[in-house]
């Protein structure tokens, strides 16, 4: 984590200038959270719309071990007796701070984006990045304005490579988080409908996507899922875009994809790689870590044996044995038209199981459009070999309309309660089943699989 004086950090921060008394002091480490353990580390107060950071500076110094403490110069009554470091911002200051220790750190940095698929890419690149180089990667959420300038500030003074996940929910927020990363290899993992409600469309995300080129260093490529004509068409021609995906005109294309117990098996010329989680969708995700490898210098044997010894951050199509012989595969940690539609094929071309469950909630963020959306994912079980599907929410109530349209109506069952959708569901499962749980984040449909272990 970050380590420098007083006086380093309000340069840095381009925060006003400090007592001379106090410029030697060393501060190790920021934190924006009072109820973390403080200790030696420099206070970011951030003003939210609910809340407002200053209140705890006096707490965060005198009561949790901290050594000083940013202060917007707009906020009445700063403490005369604390060490202060006076900034126009205080995000903006936490933002220029994470840019100067990106910098004094010279590592190389690798920015993802995507609308679905961003944790799994960034498991994976750091998967493969791990057998060659000391790595640092985005912990949880922390992919956005605030989320990634303290994970840079997190990192070891000897970080060889950071692998950066972006988030956004409207334009300029890709942008921004670029110029502060600056990275060496952008990726793009696909274009989705997720934040449709704030850009509009899929042509208004993929140009907010592709604002993580704004930053790239000169020589930086951009790595693009070459399936989508929405990037493709944007970048046309470009000599530092790399395309990947399934189909033949990509540069890096994977072939004769083949899932096997609780892996898939795939092939890139001619030669055979492994990733211990199942579908299609997450080769193509593969790719992606691939290429940034071989850019990084990752020998053939070393990212073939960085993505077979990969460990997928949860509730992302993990994989649940039960105690009653059933499998579950839990990926309740998000969902968007584009992954619903992802995990029904993975449910669909699983072989050796009994009954085929979908266990589907609604998608949120969606805007005008949403209640069509799910109609749509609803009917597009058809022919996807699933025997029941059980839905949970108000929106997944216009899923199961769709699906009673394609597939018998008594095999689909909308539910307002998740318990009563369990309590219904555990009397049809049998030793041998499989059951896929999908829903976005604040449908918490991982209490469903609690209920069905």
């Amino acid at each position: 984590m970050i380590k420098r004086t007083l006086k380093q950090i309000q340069e840095m921060a381009q925060g006003q200038p400090i007592s001379s008394e106090y410029s030697a002091i060393v501060v190790e480490g920021v934190s924006k959270d009072t109820r973390e353990d403080m200790s030696g580390k420099l206070y970011i107060p951030i003003i939210g719309e609910n809340f407002n950071g200053h209140a705890f500076v006096r707490d965060a110094i005198e009561k949790k071990g901290a050594v000083a403490s940013f202060w917007q110069k707009d906020q009445p009554e700063p403490p005369t007796d604390l060490n202060l470091i006076v900034v126009d911002d205080t995000i903006e200051a936490l933002q220029h701070l994470a840019s100067s220790y990106r910098n004094q750190i010279g590592m190389k940095v690798v920015g993802i984006t995507g609308s679905n698929g961003k944790t799994t890419t960034k498991d994976m690149v750091t998967s493969v990045l791990e057998t060659t180089f000391r790595v640092h990667k985005t912990a949880g959420n922390y992919n956005n304005h605030i989320g990634l300038p303290l994970t840079i500030l997190s990192m070891k003074e000897d970080t060889e490579v950071a692998v950066l996940e972006m988030g956004m929910s409207g334009r300029g927020e890709i942008e921004l988080l670029s110029s502060i990363a600056k990275p060496d290899a952008a990726v793009i993992t696909n274009i989705g409908e997720s934040h449709m409600q704030d850009l509009g469309s899929r042509e208004g995300i993929a140009e907010a996507k592709l604002e993580i080129a704004a930053g790239l260093k000169q020589d930086g490529k951009l790595i693009i899922n070459g399936d989508e004509p929405l990037l493709t068409d944007r970048v046309g021609g470009k000599t530092n875009v790399i395309p990947f995906g399934l189909k033949a005109n990509n540069d890096y294309q994977a072939k004769d994809i083949t899932l096997k117990g609780r892996g898939t098996h795939f092939i890139i010329e001619e030669t055979e790689y492994f990733i211990p989680v199942l579908g299609a969708h997450n080769v193509t995700n593969a790719l992606a870590a691939i290429i940034v490898g071989e850019l990084f210098g990752v020998s053939e044997v070393k990212r073939k044996k960085g993505l077979e010894q990969l460990v997928i951050t949860g509730m992302r199509n993990e994989v649940v044995e039960t105690s009653g012989g059933w499998t579950v595969i839990n990926d309740a940690y998000n969902a968007s038209p584009t992954s619903m539609r992802a995990a029904l094929d993975l449910l669909g071309s699983l072989d050796g199981y009994g009954k085929k469950i979908a266990v589907l909630g609604d998608m949120l963020e969606l805007g005008d459009m949403e209640k069509t959306f799910h109609h749509e994912i609803g009917q597009y079980v058809k022919e996807k070999n699933v025997d029941y599907v059980f839905t949970f929410g108000a929106l997944g109530m216009e899923i199961a309309k769709g699906a009673q349209e394609v597939m018998e109506p008594s095999h689909v069952k909308p539910f307002m309660n998740k318990q009563e959708l369990t309590r219904e569901l555990l009397p049809l499962l049998e030793n041998g089943d499989v059951v896929m749980v999908k829903g976005s984040r604040g449908m918490k449909l991982e209490e469903v699989i609690e209920g069905i272990k």
